[in-house]
């Protein structure tokens, strides 16, 4: 993609020519004078003026206003007019009156949408003056108040590129910046739709500073110097994976560094992603320098120029409130139904585009946003502010009550009481940045594919994808409860994956949660809360003495794969070595990963049926094939990759021991006391047992790789290994058996 086409906007028409301004300025004046409608379309989008744009949204809800105190507002609309008719000379002094003391001129203050919205003035204009003044005074603003309004004639007649360096340079001055608080009061306020296209394109003009978009971009982009790609896709985007060159099995990069890196002879694949993904090139941490392209690495970091004070200047000023817009989007319409969470997230859409373009811009740009996102302090100013009685202040007030409701009546895992005290457990969230309420929305609203790609874009900052890893685990435990209540789990699985699987193929990172956060037992404890809802009563045997329990494989849960995104991950944390190797150390967490294989031991009963023909096979037998190579197999594969030599001996014996001591439980669990079985059990069969697998697979790495004999390992009771032996056997003939 060429760098110019990442500004959404490129068709802006810019035109400095004096005479298109004079031209424009004489429209104007003549508009004014005859009380022609305003509401037109300007060809030149740099010369679009505030007031115009932003004149048909707010007449609706001045309009009452309006005219209820009619007599003050024509005699501030007569004052406004007669201003605007005058002679050069009157306008120059008027403009040098306006931009001295901030007065006001032209329309009257209580027509401008720099005010707050609902703040219309119904007083003269001397008393109004007055009256603000006054309350400047009192607040201790000392010079703070704004120097403009739209209906001033120090900035009514100028073009975007002119306003933004303006505001540039009030930004480079240092606080306050009342003219660029103005502004974003206009930008951010309630009554303008997130997704309006003319305060998106102001943005990005404010952003620039006094240059074009275009121009802005291009420089910015010449003192970007990161070493990650860290590009974002959706699904259904091909992308490559090289074993060769990958520390992580989940490791994956873009066409565009492939193609620039050496990957001649090594085992690569070409795949279409389902889930979504990040390239990883530049990332020492998931692949191996080697397979770096040529454009990333940090080999291929070049010292440049020290990025100039004002560059950024409006971003660092602007991106605080620019981020709070879109959490109150959110807040918003966080009561609605679950059918219109779709159009909540597509109705932001062009707004978080316009943020992942920022993000785009380069590492410097970046900074500005990640920084924002992470400030604790930034998020206090945000919620601990009070709310004003006026129409803003009451629309973030009840935003904020929606918010709180919302965390409130969020699902909440109920894990055992000895795990209760565990952070990432607890039954309250609570939030100090804004990436945190962040984290949130998306599992509020199902993980929507923009606000996913916006947080993606970010984690080449290193600073930020901690944080971002930090609250993602903080809000695991909510999972199952946002698979279990959504309308489309399985495009919910892809997403959920999609994030979760860039945060946890990190070894160094992903070890770091398992130790500070507790992520190993958060994950085992997530899902089997999620599959002890969908537990029925075991019918092997004799169903009267048989009280062990197995997972429904009947139930949506199973048919759609809820669990897989649960499985997935914690599949992905295995195959890191260190991970593992707490895994295999920890007693608890191993004696709660066999209490979930225990689920699916003897699941899905299958029983031979002689009497009449069985026209329709059930499609549960798919569900339990399925379940138990993800959620059983897939794992004890990983951790059987770490246990190579015998070096780890010790940990082999330990699982092979609680495979042999959890058997015993089954056995006694389904009253299976003797090696036989009656007519009647013959006739039914499970092909579920996880834990004769892994108890067989334990086995064979100890005795064939890691110089443990098998007496060491096989079970001491001697009567142990026939009752063992009877359900595999089963297995095996339960197909070839005819009826009698």
């Amino acid at each position: 993609m060429d760098e110019d086409d990442n500004i959404s906007n490129s068709d802006i028409i810019i035109d400095d020519e004096d005479d298109d301004d004079q031209q424009h300025q004489d429209n104007r004046r003549q508009q004014q004078s005859t009380g022609r409608d305003r509401n037109h379309d300007d060809d030149e989008s740099s010369d679009v003026e505030l007031p115009t744009a932003y004149e048909l949204q707010f007449q609706l809800a001045n309009v009452a206003s309006r005219s209820a105190n009619s007599a003050g507002g024509s005699t501030s609309s007569s004052g406004g007019s007669g201003s605007a008719a005058t002679d050069a000379s009157s306008r120059t002094s008027r403009n040098a009156a306006g931009t001295g003391t901030g007065g006001l001129s032209g329309r009257g203050a209580g027509n401008s949408p720099f005010h707050d919205w609902d703040s219309q003035s119904t007083t003269p204009r001397s008393s109004q003056t007055n009256v603000e003044e006054t309350s400047d005074a009192s607040a201790g603003n000392s010079g703070a108040k704004p120097s403009f309004f739209f209906g001033t004639s120090s900035f009514i007649l100028r073009s975007r590129k002119e306003v933004a360096a303006l505001i540039n340079r009030e930004c480079c001055r240092g606080s306050p910046t009342p003219d660029l608080d103005s502004i974003m009061d206009t930008l951010f306020n309630p009554g303008t739709p997130i997704d309006n296209p003319d305060n998106i394109e102001w943005i990005r003009w404010l952003i620039a500073g006094g240059r074009t978009p275009k121009e802005f971009v291009k420089i910015v982009r010449s003192y970007d110097n990161h070493a990650k790609c860290g590009l974002v896709w959706v699904p259904h985007v091909v992308a490559y994976r090289c074993r060769t060159c990958g520390i992580s099995p989940c490791m994956s990069i873009c066409r565009d560094c492939f193609k620039k890196g050496n990957h001649t002879n090594h085992d690569f694949n070409m795949f279409l992603s389902q889930a979504g993904g990040a390239c990883d090139c530049g990332d020492t941490s998931v692949m191996k320098a080697e397979g770096f392209c040529s454009d990333h690495g940090i080999n291929n970091r070049v010292n440049r120029d020290p990025v100039p004070n004002n560059l950024l200047a409006v971003a660092e000023a602007i991106m605080p409130k620019l981020l709070f817009r879109l959490l109150q989007h959110f807040r918003e319409h966080s009561d609605a139904s679950l059918q219109a969470h779709t159009v909540t997230s597509y109705s932001c859409e062009a707004f978080a585009n316009m943020l992942i373009d920022l993000n785009n811009m380069g590492e410097i740009m970046r900074k500005v946003m990640t920084r924002t996102l992470i400030n604790a302090d930034v998020y206090s100013y945000f919620m601990e502010t009070p709310c004003q009685d006026t129409r803003n202040g009451r629309f973030l007030k009840a935003n904020r009550e929606k918010y709180e409701d919302a965390v409130n009546r969020f699902p909440n895992p109920e894990p055992p009481d000895e795990y209760r005290d565990l952070p990432a457990l607890g039954n309250k969230l609570v939030h100090t940045t804004l990436l945190e309420e962040f984290i949130f929305w998306t599992f509020k609203f199902e993980f929507p594919q923009t606000l996913v790609c916006f947080l993606l874009n970010m984690l080449p900052d290193q600073d930020y994808k901690e944080h971002l890893t930090r609250t993602f685990v903080m809000h695991y435990s909510r999972i199952p409860s946002v698979l279990e209540m959504s309308r489309d789990p399985d495009t919910l699985s892809n997403r959920v994956v999609h994030m979760s699987v860039q945060l946890f193929s990190n070894e160094s990172l992903a070890l770091k949660m398992v130790n500070e956060l507790s992520l190993l037992h958060v994950m085992i404890i997530s899902l089997k809360l999620m599959m002890s809802k969908i537990l029925i009563q075991n019918t092997l045997h004799d169903p009267a003495k048989n009280f062990h329990f197995v997972i429904d494989c009947t139930r949506q849960v199973m048919k759609d794969h809820c669990y897989w995104p649960l499985v997935s991950d914690f599949n992905n944390v295995l195959s890191h070595e260190s991970v593992a190797l707490v895994f295999l150390r920890d007693d608890n967490l191993i004696d709660m990963w066999f209490q979930f294989l225990q689920m699916l031991q003897g699941m899905n009963v299958n029983v031979r049926e002689t009497a009449s023909h069985v026209e329709f096979e059930p499609n549960s037998y798919y569900a339990a094939f399925s379940c138990e190579l993800e959620a059983s197999a897939y794992p004890m594969w990983s951790i059987i990759s770490h246990l190579q030599d015998g070096t780890h001996a010790h940990l082999a014996k330990k699982i092979i021991n609680y495979c042999v001591t959890t058997l015993h439980e089954w056995l006694d669990s389904i009253y299976f006391r003797e090696p036989k079985l009656s007519l009647e059990e013959m006739m039914q069969a499970s092909f579920h047992f996880p834990l004769h697998r892994y108890l067989a697979a334990f086995v064979c790495q100890a005795v064939t790789k890691m110089g443990i004999s098998l007496s060491e390992v096989l079970p001491s009771r001697p009567d142990i290994l026939p009752l063992l032996m009877i359900h595999p056997l089963r297995v095996q003939v339960f197909p070839l058996m005819r009826p009698i």
